[in-house]
């Protein structure tokens, strides 16, 4: 098996940083929006850079949603900053109304996604939001699994013309994938070949998956992963590909099993190959404050509970 290494954990919301002042030097009609949380979203870079291209619009995120899709008239494209609860749940009318329905070209950037946002609690970690933006039409979900991946897909949707959701999170992770891996929307990313299962992960469960694949190849199990780094559109060849192989399938995500990566897969297989299928992602269920080792083993968002889901769903065949 494919072994991958480490190369010094980073936090993905710092791959956002970089990949927006990058898209802020190549492109001038980038422009960024914040509510009041530059050093959270790291834009630091990008307003040093561009200062007349940034606009701090406070604590006023369903605003923040409208001014962005305002500024799409005029050519821009402004990637919107904010936790990924703010960007979601509490401006669900905004985006829907005058971002989708109205097919803008924004962007709008998660930070503080899910369970490893950690002390801040329940009120903060919010797992519902791929639900709530893969539902619109139009919209294009995107979930990288590392820095370097990050920092690609921030690059990527700026060149992208229409509305995107980046989702990334707060803790520091391992940063594995190739710094030059070109990032391709909606096309997946197999990390290794298997013959009997298929892991099929996104985000911060893409190096949990790989992990659980080391340990699963020792017990003589072999793993196909694939980082499923955009979530609408979704690779359903490369899934339909793998399960021809495998003949089951595991999905593991930062996020409740309702909505989320693992109800796109199991629709895929259903209309096209049904497959024996294991969830890995909350339980319907709010978070807790805790940090986010504790919260990821308590969850069920581990390497262990794939390993888990794996020899039960291969019990399943």
């Amino acid at each position: 098996m494919k072994k991958y290494i480490d190369q010094g954990k980073k936090d993905t919301r710092s791959g956002f940083g970089a990949g927006l002042a990058a898209v802020g030097k190549a492109n001038e009609n980038v422009v960024a929006l914040c509510a009041d949380l530059v050093g959270s979203l790291k834009m630091d870079e990008f307003i040093a850079n561009n200062p007349e291209r940034f606009f701090q619009m406070g604590i006023t995120e369903a605003h923040m949603m409208s001014t962005a899709a305002g500024m799409t008239i005029g050519g821009k494209i402004p990637f919107t900053g904010t936790f990924a609860n703010f960007s979601t749940g509490r401006v669900y009318d905004q985006i829907r109304q005058s971002i989708a329905y109205s097919d803008k070209n924004v962007k709008i950037c998660a930070s503080h996604a899910g369970l490893t946002l950690g002390e801040d609690g329940a009120t903060h970690q919010i797992l519902e939001d791929i639900g709530l933006m893969k539902m619109l039409p139009g919209m294009v979900v995107i979930n990288p699994c590392d820095y370097n991946q990050t920092k690609a897909a921030t690059e990527a949707i700026a060149e992208y013309v229409g509305p995107v959701y980046l989702r990334f999170g707060r803790p520091k992770v391992a940063n594995f994938t190739p710094v030059d891996q070109k990032f391709e929307i909606g096309k997946a990313v197999q990390l290794t070949e298997g013959t009997d299962v298929t892991i099929v992960a996104t985000g911060h469960l893409v190096w949990e998956s790989l992990k659980a694949a080391e340990v699963l190849e020792a017990k003589g199990i072999s793993v196909e992963v694939i980082n499923i780094h955009t979530i609408k559109p979704l690779d359903k060849d490369a899934i339909i590909a793998s399960v021809a192989k495998t003949g089951c399938i595991v999905t593991a995500e930062e996020h409740n099993h309702l909505g989320g990566l693992g109800e796109s897969v199991a629709r895929v297989l259903s209309q096209n190959t049904p497959t024996p299928q294991e969830f890995v992602a909350t339980n319907d269920t709010f978070g807790e404050s805790g940090t986010p080792e504790q919260l990821m083993k308590k969850y069920g968002l581990d390497d262990t509970a794939i390993i888990n889901a794996v020899e039960k769903v291969i019990s399943r065949k």
